[in-house]
């Protein structure tokens, strides 16, 4: 069975500009043309195309996704091996779970310090004007 882009991308659950953009970078491989030169994809394609699409949804980042695929591509992974990179992963969610609460509760606090009337001034801007980049420093 082959597919033309639109009929991949509703299959895999994506949009065209996603398939075209995964076939850029690698992680989809060029398909062949018809003589018209219109893309045709097979099997193999919707189903990478929707390892790649539910990796994402996992938060993979592309360059996992890519060493993931090169471990699939090879056919000489083991478990172990993915088992790691899942790990990491992982561990780097967890990383990115401390500093977005980090940032919520620091989001809370500036909001409790505004009184929420109608005078300009206002503590959350005023903190984030105050980021410590030494704008008010003079020049050298």
């Amino acid at each position: 069975m082959e597919w033309t882009i639109g009929n991949l991308a509703r299959t895999a659950g994506c949009r065209v500009e996603t398939v075209r953009y995964y076939e850029r970078i690698g992680l989809l491989p060029a398909p062949p043309r018809s003589r018209g030169g219109h893309r045709l994809y097979a099997r193999a394609h919707a189903k990478r195309l929707v390892f790649v699409r539910r990796c994402r949804e996992f938060g993979f980042g592309v360059d996992q996704i890519r060493e993931l695929l090169t471990l699939v591509d090879g056919h000489r992974y083991t478990c172990d091996e993915v088992r790691e990179l899942v790990l990491r992963h992982r561990a780097q969610l967890r990383s990115r779970l401390r500093a977005l609460r980090a940032m919520e509760r620091a989001l809370g606090d500036m909001a409790a310090g505004c009184t929420g009337g109608t005078v300009p001034a206002c503590p959350f801007i005023d903190t984030l004007y105050e980021g410590g980049v030494g704008v008010d420093d003079e020049p050298a």
